[in-house]
């Protein structure tokens, strides 16, 4: 017959030459305290690389460490034991891990898998109150875990990536994210956002196996910054200017263009998102508003405005680059002759990046996914109400969107996944 021990050792996949000596359960406390021990005259596998050294080694003496494992139902569950440690014949004594101990200090395996799995859709301070951890030791250990992950990533296959900054902190603090745009995952994130950003990229990419190159596209928005960055770093790729952003340039004019006009028009007031947003995401309410302003007969710059964004808009639905070409250069024609300053200045901006906004033709690919991503972390900075540390800010990014495997590093990952 099973005892109480033989139980939980199954429960616990404790396995020869382990075995689970003393169960204690204290509910006063709160506690299930499970204290292991190992047979005598067993001896442990150790392998030392730098040494050369490897094999089945007898214990020279041991320690007693403890770990924090999963509940049980609605009480805390810690381990205990006394862990060897070996002498390997060269003059030092090394410690045997144990088989279920954590990567980051005083945790189970398991119960670093169940905390990777919360932190990816609650925030750590919740986590840390809904486990009874410190949210310094859950920082620690998702940042452990972040760090190993990449440092097993291969980026030798890299060819299209887009890069955007977001908002890191109140005021003026910004990171910049550099995604694999075919893989759709997060690859870099740094902070700043000025050209020296795009030579860390440079520097990451070849250090996980890949070649600046080697990269053949990068998609971004028209800061001059990331342009010099690119142009400086990435001597193969060509840069294709975000079709969302390049349409920003326009949104801004016409806002503009309408702020000059509201004084006069007070059938203006009030309209500010009657403008901003494409006529296929207008409310009915909207919709009509819009449509009075455009019958009201007073002939608006801002309606002629809108008319000349939403005419730049339609560029994009051409089906050849030569068509595209064509088109786009009406429209400059257009727009530079429409006797509308913000206008006017905006279609200048698109010339002098003809040549990236012309790219997109040629391989349609955009920061969409980027946008994305920065909407996934700002909704988890605004749930936690802010990150103060780059360094937290970064292990957030790389834990939701990098895509990281964390199985190579805890093969109880894979069954909390999937939870």
């Amino acid at each position: 017959m099973l005892t109480q021990e033989d139980l939980f050792a199954k429960a616990l996949m404790v396995e020869k030459p382990w075995f689970v000596d003393k169960v204690q359960f204290d509910q006063d406390a709160g506690k299930l305290e499970i204290w292991i021990d190992f047979e005598r005259g067993s001896t442990f596998y150790y392998e030392d690389k730098e040494s050369g050294i490897k094999g089945h080694f007898k214990a020279y003496d041991t320690t007693q460490k403890t770990w924090r494992h999963l509940n049980f139902f609605q009480y805390q569950c810690y381990l205990h034991a006394w862990i060897p440690r070996i002498d390997m014949g060269d003059g030092k004594v090394r410690q045997v891990q144990a088989p279920w101990e954590g990567n980051a200090a005083g945790f189970t395996l398991l119960f670093e898998a169940l905390i990777l799995v919360l932190v990816k859709v609650m925030p750590v301070h919740q986590v840390s109150q809904l486990l009874g951890v410190y949210d310094s030791k859950l920082w620690k250990m998702i940042k452990a875990y972040t760090d190993t992950a990449r440092a097993c990533e291969d980026f030798s296959s890299v060819e299209v990536v887009g890069v955007d900054e977001t908002s890191a902190r109140k005021g003026h603090d910004y990171v910049t994210l550099f995604v694999d745009l075919e893989e759709k995952k997060t690859l870099f994130v740094t902070e700043g956002r000025d050209n020296n950003v795009v030579v860390d990229f440079v520097d990451d990419l070849i250090a996980h196996n890949g070649n600046a190159e080697q990269i053949s596209q990068i998609s971004c928005d028209m800061s001059p910054a990331f342009i010099l960055g690119v142009e400086e770093n990435l001597p193969n790729a060509d840069i294709v200017f975000d079709r969302f952003h390049v349409t920003k340039v326009l949104n801004d004019a016409v806002d503009k263009v309408r702020k000059a006009e509201v004084a006069k028009n007070p059938i203006l007031k009030n309209s500010k998102y009657l403008f901003l947003k494409n006529r296929c995401n207008l409310s009915e309410w909207q919709a009509q508003r819009l449509e009075e302003i455009q019958l009201s007969g007073l002939n608006l710059k801002t309606m002629k405005a809108l008319m000349i964004r939403e005419a730049f808009q339609q560029i994009y639905q051409a089906p050849t680059a030569e068509i595209f070409d064509k088109l786009l250069r009406k429209w400059y024609f257009w727009a530079t002759h429409c006797r509308i300053a913000q206008i006017k200045e905006a279609a200048y901006t698109i010339q002098r990046h003809w040549h990236g906004v012309v790219n997109w033709i040629f391989y349609k690919i955009s920061n969409g996914i980027l946008e994305g991503f920065n909407s996934i972390f700002q909704a988890a900075k605004a749930k936690a109400r802010g990150y103060k540390r780059t360094d937290t800010i970064k292990a957030i990014i790389y834990l939701l969107t990098g895509k990281l495997d964390f199985s190579k590093i805890n093969p109880y990952y894979v069954t909390h996944s999937k939870l």
